[in-house]
């Protein structure tokens, strides 16, 4: 029997724009769910090829008292040094990569029904995968510097973010759908689950 067709979708974005609760949303709405961030964050899990590698190049400045990498120190050490930065990519991106690809040809092969949240889906060139469509989720810059203010991010360190991304304006313009992310949470779960039900309407 000929699994039936799936609609899996890419969930991209600006930084603190909401992509985490877009996804949410969308779970809660029986749209499974792969997050390229969780994926990073499992890439340099204690014990991991990837921890020795980071460890190794940033040294010790980026592990915790628990041996564990220190992500935040990581970020501030790479938002200082784009050829760090890019060092970074080499090592955590292919792993990044090689894990939610599966999990999408999983999707396809079983005819699931799935998103997969890639925040640098454009830098990355993953636009072009087969995707049923490609949603962005954006906000205005204010509320992005707002949101990263309160999770504690310096001022250099929000220029520095939004100067490695891509331009909010283009993801939007090179995406099937944008979703503003300027309202209520109300406002928000509504525009999702609208969106949603208009690209997953004819699966399962």
């Amino acid at each position: 029997m000929t699994a039936p067709k799936s609609t899996l979708a890419a969930l991209t974005g600006g930084v603190a724009c909401g992509k985490s609760t877009v996804a949410a949303i969308l779970h809660g709405a029986g749209v499974g769910i792969c997050d390229a961030d969780r994926l990073a964050r499992e890439a340099l899990a204690p014990g991991t090829p990837g921890a020795a590698e980071v460890k190794r190049r940033f040294g010790p400045g980026v592990v915790g008292p628990d041996g564990e990498i220190d992500r935040d120190a990581l970020r501030r050490q790479v938002l200082a040094d784009p050829a760090a930065r890019k060092e970074l990519e080499t090592i955590v991106h292919p792993r990044v990569r090689a894990a939610w690809q599966a999990w999408a040809d999983g999707c396809r092969r079983d005819g699931r029904r799935g998103a997969v949240v890639i925040p640098l889906l454009f830098e990355v060139g993953a636009d072009r995968e087969d995707w049923t469509a490609i949603v962005c989720v954006a906000a205005p810059e204010t509320a992005q510097r707002e949101r990263l203010a309160r999770r504690g991010w310096t001022e250099a360190e929000i220029d520095a973010v939004l100067a490695a991304q891509w331009p909010l304006e283009t993801k939007m313009k090179r995406s099937d759908h944008v979703i503003w992310n300027d309202g209520t949470l109300e406002d928000l779960n509504q525009t999702v689950l609208a969106l949603a039900g208009r690209i997953w309407k004819e699966t399962p």
